[in-house]
């Protein structure tokens, strides 16, 4: 598959620029949907044994970010190799640690709803809501997993600028 670095001159001239653009959206995105999530899990935590019902808004809003991840992620994966900013032992261990901790809570987020849920087994929401509310919780943790994919690469190419 071409990079549109190697066939668009300006992508080639401004991959660093780019690939920070792509990694600022990613990171924005991320940051968004934890401010957008972050309210449901601590009412799902503080009030353990009860249905939490989420605002359509709230479901909207976790998708649109989704999306955002999603599009910036691909699109940096498609045409814009990773430019390290430094090399620097200490900075990619630092960019590798704050993956691992995105990866986290993407884990400890899921855990919550999943044992949370457990036990209403027997009294599922209707069809279209256990759906959307599925395919919700699978978009965010795949996007928390795109974006800790990303740092690792980015830790990896500012540990040894040779790996892209």
């Amino acid at each position: 598959m071409p990079s549109l670095e190697r066939s668009v001159p300006w992508v080639r001239k401004h991959g660093a620029v780019t690939y920070a653009a792509l990694l600022t959206v990613q990171t924005l995105a991320v940051g968004f949907l934890l401010w957008i999530v972050f309210p449901i899990f601590s009412s799902m935590v503080a009030n353990l044994g009860e249905r939490q019902e989420i605002p359509v808004s709230s479901l909207i809003a976790v998708l649109s970010g989704t999306v955002v991840l999603q599009a910036s992620y691909w699109a940096r994966i498609r045409w814009v190799a990773v430019c390290p900013p430094c090399q620097s032992i200490f900075v990619a261990h630092v960019v590798s640690f704050a993956a691992r901790l995105t990866f986290l809570f993407g884990g400890v987020f899921f855990s919550t709803i999943f044992f949370r849920h457990l036990p209403e087994a027997s009294s599922l929401p209707p069809l279209g809501q256990a759906v959307l509310r599925g395919v919700s919780i699978v978009m965010v943790l795949f996007g928390l997993f795109c974006y800790s994919t990303e740092l690792e690469r980015l830790a990896k190419a500012v540990e040894d600028q040779s790996v892209h």
